[in-house]
């Protein structure tokens, strides 16, 4: 196989190639190099590359997937003696001294890691305009964002930058750039992965999950970081479904609340006929109502910024990041001036923002009338998904209303930037599995075709049903 196209494969694929000696893991990785070096000028997906490892941890009894893969990993995610900034000023110099879980499980799989990829600071932002690194362009078009926060990763997967990239989701942080790029972008059940080594937003909410070529390179991805971790409380240990997943009779229920206004036509029509393509497999169709999903964005902007200003409170200049008392700009003897110039410094726009609406959120008079009514609707929400659940087996819909957007459009208008995450947020709130695969594209004015996503959530825990799914229909849609 040429050189020139390693870069192009799956992980599959390039598993395949490596174990038939085609190519060696040396030659794979550096064609990725050299692609990022070429073309990443240009989409500015990696904050850092990182050279061919002299020592290749092979693992001698592992059968891995991944063994020889070169890997893309977001910008908040922990590698050992090399650094992570979460694409913010205020942690430009650290360097991290622990290994992720997810980067040890990927070790000792046999992966090597291509670099960090760029994001909206702290993971907040749907666009990547935020990063205080300058922001990631979308390679299909690079006059429009590729999504965010993980914007920097479903970038570089889209780019050929990188064989499968890692991101992080809070709100829809890897299903919505994944869906404007074009590939496909998986996040797990709650506490299917463990969050260790992740540098949190929101505690609840995030979860750590693929962005790859295909469903089947997700699943190995998420196969190989998935499972319970002693240093994650909060991770869960279910057994793997049965690998003979069949389509036919699966029961998929199309949420009306999510084809009304807002949603662009041509998505629409694009999720529709793809919907029809599961029926066409033997999947059985009806549609259902999810009534508290309109107030899932509302739950989540409140829930979200709260424990943003928790999490957050310990980037003040002592324990963790740079520090106005060692810049002579900000020389102060004064251990509030310290905290409050290093944040005031160090924190993006949006990042203080957040802080400051969580802090308000969380205050003693506000407590109650919102973050605890918030608690209460997010519930209501999750209720929402066990009732339909009943029903139904998955439940569908478009990842985002629209395609990518151009830089600046929605940048001085916070609450229509945090619209993108409409039909996202909500599997967040919730706590389920969901995925996005690309289901086609949209034609702009100027004759470019954007990409479209489909979106498919599964009960808590079935993941593999999610994926399976995904499999089954990104079949026919090839």
């Amino acid at each position: 196989m040429s050189a020139q196209t390693l870069n192009q494969l799956t992980i599959k694929q390039a598993r395949d190639g490596l174990a038939k000696k085609e190519f060696s893991a040396q030659e794979l990785f550096l064609a990725c190099l050299k692609e990022i070096e070429n073309k990443d000028g240009g989409v500015h997906a990696f904050l850092e590359t990182f050279e061919y490892p002299t020592s290749h941890y092979v693992p001698s009894t592992n059968h891995s997937s991944l063994v020889g893969i070169p890997i893309a990993i977001k910008d908040n995610i922990l590698i050992n003696g090399r650094k992570v900034s979460a694409a913010s000023r205020v942690l430009e110099n650290y360097t991290a001294s622990y290994d992720a879980t997810v980067v040890k499980k990927l070790i000792d799989a046999g992966a090597l890691f291509l670099g960090r990829t760029n994001m909206d600071e702290f993971a907040m932002g749907s666009s990547t305009e935020n990063s205080a690194y300058g922001p990631s362009r979308n390679p299909h078009d690079v006059s429009r964002v590729p999504g965010g926060s993980s914007g920097g990763s479903a970038a570089a997967v889209a780019a050929n930058f990188c064989i499968a990239a890692l991101g992080s989701d809070t709100g829809g942080s890897i299903r919505q750039p994944a869906a404007l790029c074009g590939v496909v972008g998986f996040k797990p059940s709650y506490g299917a992965v463990s969050r260790n080594g992740l540098i949190a937003m929101a505690s609840s909410l995030d979860v750590i999950g693929p962005i790859t070529k295909t469903v089947e390179d997700a699943k190995i991805l998420f196969d190989a970081i998935r499972g319970r971790d002693p240093l994650d409380s909060t991770t869960i240990d279910f057994k793997i479904q049965d690998s003979r997943f069949r389509i036919q009779g699966l029961r998929i229920g199309l949420p009306k609340e999510y084809f009304g206004a807002g949603l662009d036509p041509t998505i629409k029509k694009l999720v529709l006929a793809a919907v029809k393509k599961f029926e066409e497999l033997g999947a059985q169709i009806k549609e259902i109502s999810l009534p508290f999903s309109e107030y899932a964005l509302a739950a989540y902007y409140i829930i979200m910024p709260a424990e943003v200003s928790a999490n957050l409170a310990r980037f003040d200049g002592i324990r963790y990041g740079a520090s106005a008392a060692n810049n002579p700009q900000f020389a102060t003897n004064n251990l509030y001036d310290v905290y409050a110039k290093t944040r005031a410094h160090g924190f993006g726009a949006e990042v203080k923002r957040r802080v400051m609406l969580g802090t308000y959120i969380l205050s003693a008079g506000y407590y109650d009338a919102y973050y605890l009514k918030a608690q209460k609707v997010r519930r209501l929400i999750r209720e929402d998904f066990q009732k339909a659940f009943e029903d139904v087996d998955l439940i569908v819909g478009p990842t985002t209303p629209t395609t990518a957007f151009h830089f600046g459009e929605k940048t001085n208008d916070p609450l229509t930037m945090y619209l993108e995450d409409i039909y996202t947020v909500a599997a967040n709130l919730a706590g389920i599995p969901a995925l996005s695969i690309p289901c086609g594209s949209v034609k702009t004015d100027s004759g470019i075709a954007m990409p479209a996503g489909l979106h498919i959530m599964g009960r808590f825990e079935e993941d593999d049903i999610v994926l399976g799914a995904g499999m089954a229909l990104e079949q026919t849609l090839r």
